[in-house]
């Protein structure tokens, strides 16, 4: 640490030298990203690029057969591609500017010694070497040395620990303290990433994946399909155009059946429905920086809670005064006498000052002693006596089981007289009465932790603060049959020992609770993190999902998924509860969704085996997915549906979809013995297997909204009057053959084994699939 003159601080000389020399306070916290980089993430992908290619294939195929608009009409599917992007860029959007307004309102200012003056600077054009001066209420944003003076810090953000820490000269101040008490001069040692806080930070950098169940599920559907899209699409080609033997009707048709394999309304329902759950959430002040996050909490079955700014408001609150042979009345007015003279301002104090807000004045005092951790006492002397408050084993040699009766709720203060001036021989002193002080605890934290229990999710405090306060504050919020640990001491082998074994964890280090999360994961939990401090960063950017709150560090708010904007835990319900209804809706829906890939997979094996011609192309495929997929899948979704989540999602949609794909199979393979027996025309063939697959989707439509609702019975009604009308009156726009009463037979024949075999195919498949996964309900075989 170089020697500079405190009274001049650094000349603008010595500044732009450092500045140059890269010595300066640079942010390393994470942002957000730029506009640039969250448009090329969501416009830039594998699923996007196979969409415009198969667009590219159709539109030079039309150009080929001379026919610009068939070929634009039959890209009317690119359209999911836009809409998906689009939502997906205007979520993201709209986090990073909540974001950036916060980091704004959170700019700092540091008040330094420059060419002999004072000047405030942003934190950031902070150098190696700058005086800083530090009084009640600044934070230090760079690792110091005091140099003159004596403060009392809070070292909460950084430690965890919400006692206050005397530093005097040569200690060193950690970036992320705030000044509680006390006046010094700071000289800075470190700058940017070296500090204290910018390390711990760093290590949270390593990107994170999102931890969701339904985008791994789409994901590994997609990659699957991606490995056989290209064989398979040459493959059809050639086929197709053996039989055709016209290259732009080959292409066509071919599109058509990759474009069937794709389930590209899975992610489409996935990103705008919880982009509108996203939305529905921002109005009740929580923001969703993930799109997936909301899943990921409704599956949690574990979250950890930071005491202070979770459960706690992070202050202190006056009890009560229980006196000791005088009568209360007495001994108020002296404890009022003395809290309106005393120069204290930490948490205690704060919280004396709060009940004697409406007394006046404050006498004149001889001396005082404030208060210091080292001590944990102050002292004010008046003209006749003085006066002493403190913790009970330092002030006092009797009265301590007294103490101790409150000491399991509250935190217990001896108050004390004694006549002459102060000193720190306390054999004189009379005991007045015992001060009861708490911690003021979230209005909403035992209902939010009543309904966590209620839910089955466990509960784990994670606290710096000394064991029994944590275990007073837990008891308090309703937390019962629990058990504490001091953890202080323990070992990465120690943690995952006792991590099942306890709820509540005291004196625990930032790198302890990275270390609590890790063990509950690796012992298969999904676990959420609560936190709002730098002391919290490694264990959110650990956890599933990580939810800290506005008046938290910012370095706590770029890690985490879920930002409480109103810094009310008791919005975390209403996010599970949006989580639930959004991912038990997406599984129905997703059920509809993979039923056009399984269908399609199924029709191209048939396809080939059998040397037909395929039975769509893309805008029949349209016409089908609308009415039976597209849209109803999206508004049903939406529905209210608080049930708990349950089972493998896989197997779920599976278990459901599997039948239905089973029975558009049959039905074609149906429609083209008919054609093969009679010598029906392609054309015939074709529109009747359109038909009959949007009648089979109508269908299982139908079983999926029973018991009807007004919302369920409008989308079955809609969709079903939307599918007549276009069936009827647009029939050429989607090359559908006029209804013939061949057709109609044929259709009536048809539809009426698609049930018998769907209910058969359903009862079988549930049955298989249930031996796997009990939560999959058998479905009766009886019409």
């Amino acid at each position: 640490m170089n020697k500079i003159d405190i009274e001049k601080g650094l000349s603008s000389r010595e500044v732009a030298e450092r500045i140059e020399s890269g010595d300066v306070n640079t942010d390393e916290t994470p942002k957000t990203k730029s506009i640039k980089e969250i448009i090329r993430d969501n416009f830039f992908n594998y699923f996007n690029f196979l969409n415009i290619s198969l667009g590219a294939i159709v539109i030079a195929a039309s150009i080929l057969s001379g026919d610009l608009r068939h070929g634009l009409k039959n890209c009317l599917f690119m359209g999911v591609i836009f809409v998906n992007s689009i939502i997906s860029i205007i979520e993201e959007v709209i986090s990073k500017n909540i974001m950036d307004k916060l980091s704004l309102v959170g700019e700092k200012k540091a008040t330094v010694v420059r060419d002999g003056e004072k000047q405030e600077i942003d934190v950031e054009n902070l150098v190696r070497d700058d005086i800083v001066i530090l009084s009640f209420g600044h934070q230090a944003c760079a690792d110091m040395k005091v140099i003159s003076g004596e403060i009392e810090v809070n070292e909460s953000l950084i430690t965890g620990e919400a006692d206050a820490v005397k530093k005097k000269t040569e200690d060193t101040v950690l970036s992320g303290s705030f000044v509680v008490s006390g006046t010094a001069l700071g000289q800075v040692i470190h700058v940017g990433k070296e500090n204290y806080a910018a390390k711990i930070v760093s290590d949270a950098k390593y990107k994170k994946d999102a931890n969701s169940v339904v985008m791994d599920s789409f994901t590994k559907v997609l990659k699957m399909l991606s490995y056989f899209i290209i064989p398979i699409g040459i493959v059809m080609f050639i086929k197709e155009a053996n039989i055709s033997r016209d290259i732009p009707s080959s292409l066509f048709t071919t599109v058509a059946s990759l474009i069937g394999m794709i389930p590209e309304g899975l992610v489409l329902l996935s990103s705008s429905v919880m982009a509108v759950g996203i939305v529905k959430l921002y109005r009740v002040k929580v923001l969703v920086q993930k799109l997936y996050s909301i899943e990921t909490l409704a599956r949690v079955d574990t979250i950890c809670l930071d005491k202070t700014g979770t459960l706690t408001e992070g202050k202190m609150s006056f009890v009560d005064l229980v006196p000791v042979e005088r009568k209360k009345d007495e001994v108020e007015k002296l404890l009022e006498k003395y809290v309106l003279a005393s120069k204290d301002t930490n948490a205690t104090m704060l919280a004396l000052k709060e009940h004697f807000k409406n007394s006046e004045g404050g006498e004149n005092y001889v001396d005082e002693i404030l208060f210091s951790s080292d001590r944990k006492y102050s002292a004010i002397e008046f003209d006749e006596f003085s006066l002493y408050l403190g913790a009970p084993d330092i002030l006092l040699k009797s009265e301590l089981e007294m103490a101790k009766a409150y000491s399991e709720e509250y935190r217990v203060l001896a108050f004390c007289r004694k006549r002459g001036h102060l000193s720190s021989n306390f054999e004189n002193l009379k005991l007045l009465g015992f001060i009861l002080i708490e911690d003021v605890i979230r209005p909403s934290a035992k209902a939010t932790l009543e309904y966590f229990r209620d839910n089955g999710v466990a509960v784990k405090i994670i606290s710096g603060d000394n064991i029994d306060t944590v275990l007073s504050i837990a008891r308090k919020v309703g937390l019962e049959s629990i058990r504490g640990i001091d953890i202080n001491d323990l070992d990465k082998e120690d943690v995952d020992r006792v991590v099942e074994e306890y709820q509540v964890f005291g004196r625990v280090k930032p790198e302890q609770k990275k270390w609590i999360i890790e063990s509950l994961k690796k012992n298969g939990h999904t676990v959420a993190m609560t936190g709002d401090g730098v002391n919290d960063v490694l264990a959110l950017k650990e956890s599933d999902c990580a939810i800290s709150v506005k008046s938290g560090t910012e370095a706590a708010r770029n890690v985490s998924e879920l930002i409480l904007l109103n810094d009310d835990f008791n919005s975390l319900p209403r996010v599970v509860e949006e989580g639930r209804q959004i991912i038990n809706n997406i599984e129905r829906s997703a059920s509809l969704l993979l039923v056009k890939t399984l269908y399609t997979v199924l029709l191209i094996i048939f396809s080939i085996v059998s040397l037909q011609k395929y039975f769509f192309i893309p805008i029949q495929l349209t016409f089908i997915t609308t009415f039976t997929i597209g849209a109803p899948s999206f508004f049903l979704a939406l529905e209210p549906n608080k049930a708990l989540v349950k089972g493998n999602f896989v197997m779920h949609i599976f278990a459901k979809s599997l039948p239905i794909a089973l029975t558009v199979l049959f039905n074609v393979i149906l429609t083209s013995s008919f054609s093969w027996l009679f010598d029906l025309p392609y054309e015939l063939q074709s529109s009747i297997s359109v038909i009959l697959t949007t009648m089979t989707g109508l269908l299982y439509l139908y079983k999926i909204s029973v018991p009807f609702t007004k919302y369920r019975l409008t989308i079955f009604s809609v969709m079903t009057m939307g599918f007549l009308y276009c069936r009827i009156f647009q029939p050429e726009f989607f090359n559908l053959l006029p209804v013939s009463h061949v057709s109609i037979l044929i259709i009536f024949v048809l539809s009426l084994d698609s049930i018998l075999v769907y209910k058969i195919l359903n009862y079988i498949i549930t049955y298989i699939f249930h031996k796997k996964d009990e939560t999959i309900e058998i479905e009766s075989a009886i019409i």
